[in-house]
């Protein structure tokens, strides 16, 4: 386990425009877990879902993603129950509306090569919105989808940023326990 880092300076996170924040993944996860793209507080620690507030950590913790809530700092502690966590698009911004719909369909084109070499049973993106622009499915539901990449499944979760008030923090957790039994079932 890595120690706790220190909160970054503002000037940190202003200077965070861009900066990329390293996957957590290995080949043959359980899920990995797709964001739009790091925030500022992400680009400057280096950790996915860093900022104070966000509700990832505490929602995977809820829907028994993890045995205990982990900090984004302990975030490669996720590989050894088979999950990892990548981005549509790498580079940080401050809101996710600041990323034009090439760079989406880009950053999803970047995500199918990343699928097919690393070969994850489910495919989690978080965001429908960042979902059906990566991969033109405007009309695409959260949960399940129909099209696979590869063998791999795909599933929308919401994304669990503070921004996004449409779920209450037990209702996101439902929905993620969902995806993690559908999981199990698969495995048994």
């Amino acid at each position: 386990m890595q120690m706790n880092p220190r909160k970054p300076t503002k000037a940190e996170i202003a200077a965070a425009v861009g900066r990329t924040v390293p996957d957590v993944i290995a080949p043959n996860l359980r899920v990995l877990l797709c964001g739009i793209n790091p925030g500022l507080y992400s680009g400057a620690t280096g950790y996915h879902f860093a900022r104070p507030g966000n509700r990832f950590w505490p929602t995977l913790y809820a829907a028994g993603f993890t045995a205990r809530l982990l900090a984004p700092h302990e975030e490669y502690e996720l590989l050894d129950n088979g999950y990892g966590i990548t981005n549509v698009v790498a580079r940080a911004t401050a809101t996710a509306d600041e990323l034009t719909n090439e760079e989406l369909l880009a950053g999803g084109r970047r995500l199918q090569q990343k699928v097919r070499r690393y070969r994850p049973r489910v495919l989690a993106v978080l965001g429908i919105g960042a979902y059906r622009a990566a991969f033109a499915r405007p009309k695409a539901q959260l949960g399940l989808q129909a099209e696979t990449m590869g063998a791999t499944l795909i599933w929308v979760l919401p994304n669990p940023s503070g921004l996004n008030a449409h779920y209450r923090a037990a209702a996101l957790a439902q929905l993620f326990r969902e995806l993690r039994e559908a999981v199990e079932r698969l495995e048994n």
